[in-house]
């Protein structure tokens, strides 16, 4: 006997019908599928294109800065896709609707991560200082790098240490938010690295669930106190994380200061007797963007110990670096020995060192004779030398800032003039 067919709706089956939304949605995900399996092959150009972006973007921070600011939205657009897909994802599976294959999303978000550390890797290599812990911070983001194009370590990764992947993914966001916010919404670094900070906390919590499975209310707990701890971790460190939207593009020792033409005067070595006569002034040419309006600090030192600290307000915009200059007057006594200027954000982040002996032996003391000095970078890496350098005593004037050895002066907003105190 045929069974009477059912006419209670309730008792139909859920699924739409063949033809429905899941069907067309298959058949774009079988797309899209194809489309990766073509990509594939030639995957080994993705690196190097998010490099050559990035240092489109490093150069044209200057000269076209829109273009370059349009290129460091492209990066942040990326992120968002990577982080949509994956929330869009859950939702059409809540709903019944076929997911994406894991082979899909894992290679969509190594290409976000490939895209993402070498796009940042020219700012990163351009501001690090290199006689500072800030060379293992770039050197773990290049090391990152290398590891994203090698499959098989970053496969294994993916699927065999989640919770190391998820912490490799929260540093992929750390360093886009870092590099792209201070060009795009003229933030300041430190209002970068907050920024920056909270976005790698928020990206580290399936790391942190990962490792604390099974989850109970003592591990929740556990890691609620735990966030804290990184992000205090994560910011008394701020000294070893390059200030990637500033730089120094020159510096120089002087005992004389020309302040219409902003450059160095004269030449004397750092004998004790000199600096107790004349004093020193220090002068450095920052790099930044245009509309990044920034507090700098020159931090003296004496055989480290830190003896001087002097604030200068910097604006970005100009090729060659905004000249800015501190003027020491009131030495010790007993000035031998190793001085160091540790040119800083006002977030403690270094930008910069500059380093003279002072001593009664002529030989043995450093000569301060004005030249404007480069810093030195890894010799065939340092991309800042293809920028314009710091300015000639007939170059245009531009604003400045100056300080005694304990207070800031500060200058007219065309530089014309500056107030010492």
């Amino acid at each position: 006997m045929t069974p009477a067919p059912d006419t209670d709706p309730r008792s139909r089956s859920a699924e739409p019908p063949a033809d429905g939304p899941p069907s067309r949605l298959a058949a774009w995900q079988a797309r899209l599928e194809r489309l990766m399996a073509r990509l594939r092959p030639w995957r080994w150009l993705w690196p190097p294109m998010a490099l050559a972006a990035g240092l489109a973007s490093f150069f044209l921070v200057e000269r076209q800065q829109w273009l370059g600011a349009m290129l460091a939205l492209g990066m942040l657009m990326a992120w968002i896709l990577l982080l949509s897909e994956s929330l869009i994802g859950r939702l059409l599976v809540r709903r019944g609707y076929p997911a994406l294959p894991r082979g899909v999303t894992a290679f969509i978000a190594q290409l976000i991560h490939q895209e993402t550390l070498f796009f940042t890797l020219p700012f990163l290599l351009a501001t690090t200082v290199w006689q500072s812990g800030q060379a293992l911070f770039t050197l773990l983001i290049l090391s990152m790098a290398l590891l994203s194009i090698l499959d098989p370590l970053y496969y294994r990764m993916a699927e065999r240490h989640r919770w190391l992947y998820f912490a490799f993914h929260a540093q992929c966001v750390f360093v886009v938010v870092l590099v792209t916010l201070p060009t795009l919404l003229h933030l300041t670094t430190g209002q970068s690295l907050v920024l920056a900070i909270g976005a790698m906390l928020l990206f580290s919590l399936p790391s942190l669930i990962h490792l604390l499975r099974p989850l109970s209310t003592p591990r929740v707990l556990a890691m609620l106190a735990l966030l804290p701890l990184l992000a205090g971790a994560a910011w008394a460190g701020r000294a070893w994380v390059p200030p990637a939207s500033l730089w120094i593009s020159g510096s120089a020792l002087s005992p004389a200061f020309a302040r219409q033409a902003r450059h160095p005067l004269g030449s004397t070595p750092l004998t004790p007797a000199a600096l107790s006569g004349q004093g020193l002034y220090a002068y450095t040419a920052i790099h930044a963007p245009r509309g990044l309006n920034e507090e700098i600090v020159h931090v003296w030192r004496h055989e480290g110990v830190e003896v001087d600290r002097i604030p200068l307000a910097i604006r970005g915009g100009r090729a060659a670096g905004y000249r800015a200059w501190s003027h020491k007057q009131n030495f010790p006594e007993d000035s031998s020995g190793a001085w160091r200027i540790d040119v800083m954000t006002d977030s403690d982040q270094r930008i910069g060192v500059l380093r003279f002996t002072v001593s009664d032996d002529r030989e043995a003391a450093t000569l301060a004779d004005g030249t404007i000095q480069a810093p030195s970078g890894i010799p065939g890496l340092d991309i800042r030398r293809l920028l314009p350098q710091p300015a000639s005593p007939d170059d245009a004037p531009a604003s400045t800032g100056k300080a005694s050895a304990t207070q800031q002066a500060s200058p007219p907003a065309d530089g014309a003039s500056d107030e010492e105190k």
